[in-house]
């Protein structure tokens, strides 16, 4: 399993006052151009960005099709892990890493169980969530996948 280890203080060195309040902004542009499967969502749970890697994962068409709409409308189709797969119950879709790491203020990592259209097999991933501050306050959350 890759670890995965952010920090943007070294990157971006102190921050002014003004930067610090587009720290939601910066981190926009980095998952829309970033070649991980990636995402970030607002605290409204709308996709705010998405790299073109995480919409082939995901199964969410392109990148466009999906910024702006709300994360579980935009045509995520999660399943459980049983032998007969079937959607998510709406209790156990807020317990996936992007929406429990919104909600928490706290990491979250999970599987999840993605359904290809057209198929009723699922794909496994690893999600691992972080909350994205602007001050103190929680404004979204960035996460990124992996394929089990």
């Amino acid at each position: 399993m890759a670890h995965v280890e952010l920090s943007l203080s070294e990157v971006f060195g102190e921050a002014p006052a003004e930067q610090e309040s587009d720290n939601f902004g910066q981190w926009s542009g980095t998952v829309s151009r970033a070649a991980e499967p990636c995402l970030l969502i607002d605290a409204d749970t709308c996709v705010v960005a998405i790299s073109s890697s995480g919409c082939d994962l995901l199964c969410l068409g392109a990148p466009e099709d999906v910024i702006g709409l709300p994360l579980l409308e935009g045509g995520l189709r999660l399943v459980d892990f049983t032998a007969s797969p079937s959607e998510l119950t709406e209790q156990e879709t807020d317990k996936i890493p992007p929406l429990l790491a919104l909600h928490s203020g706290r990491l979250a990592r999970g599987l999840l169980r993605v359904r290809r259209p057209g198929s009723d097999a699922g794909t496994t991933v690893d999600a691992i969530s972080t909350p994205v501050l602007t001050g103190a306050s929680v404004a979204g959350s960035l996460t990124f996948f992996s394929v089990v």
